[in-house]
């Protein structure tokens, strides 16, 4: 074999060897392409996942902080229209007639008697609750009662009502006590429903 053969022979070895090579790169590369290309895929499925999330947990946040706010307001308007409310109660508590009021403080006297003996405790500026009412209704507790309920001797500023004291043992049947008790009944009512509405 002549040397230009020889020569050519290699040059088309080569040629062939460079054409397989450049092949097997341009696989590669497309392997390699295919791979990156399913890989940003994924990555940007992620990433729209992540952002979707974000943007829901965003939103959500917002709708909270939003309920929360109008939660308050609502509360502090609840809050307004009990205070009118028990101011009102306590000035029409004040204004009851003598024949109103007597009956009232009766009919919570007697609820308030556990023994019939106990000891009357009336506001500094009571003139209602006196010893004419007290034998009027000792007349009235009938069977079951000692019926000797008395006036006591010192008062206490409690604004109406009174006080039955037996010993050691005090029930306050105050018209502020009374009041008070009616609105943290009503309060608690008022937060059940709050929250009710809030969970919806």
């Amino acid at each position: 074999m002549q040397a230009e053969q020889v020569i050519e022979k290699i040059l088309s070895d080569a040629r062939t060897e460079a054409e397989k090579i450049k092949t097997e790169a341009n696989q590669a590369e497309a392997a390699e392409q295919a791979k990156l290309t399913k890989e940003l895929e994924r990555y940007r499925q992620q990433t729209d996942e992540l952002a979707a999330k974000a943007g829901e947990d965003r939103r959500e946040r917002i709708l909270a902080a939003a309920r929360m706010a109008i939660a308050k307001e609502y509360l502090a308007e609840k809050t307004k229209i009990l205070n009118k409310v028990f101011a009102g109660a306590q000035e029409r508590l004040k204004a009851m007639s003598d024949d109103e009021y007597s009956r009232l403080m009766a009919g919570l006297m007697t609820q308030a008697v556990e023994t019939g003996d106990e000891e009357v405790l009336v506001d500094t500026n009571e003139n209602r609750i006196d010893q004419k009412f007290l034998k009027q209704l000792n007349r009235e507790l009938g069977p079951g009662f000692k019926a000797n309920l008395r006036l006591a001797e010192q008062r206490q500023d409690i604004g109406g009502g009174f006080i039955l004291r037996r010993g050691k043992i005090k029930n306050n049947v105050s018209l502020e006590v009374l009041l008070a008790q009616a609105r943290d009944a009503l309060e608690v009512e008022l937060a059940k429903e709050l929250f009710a509405e809030k969970s919806e």
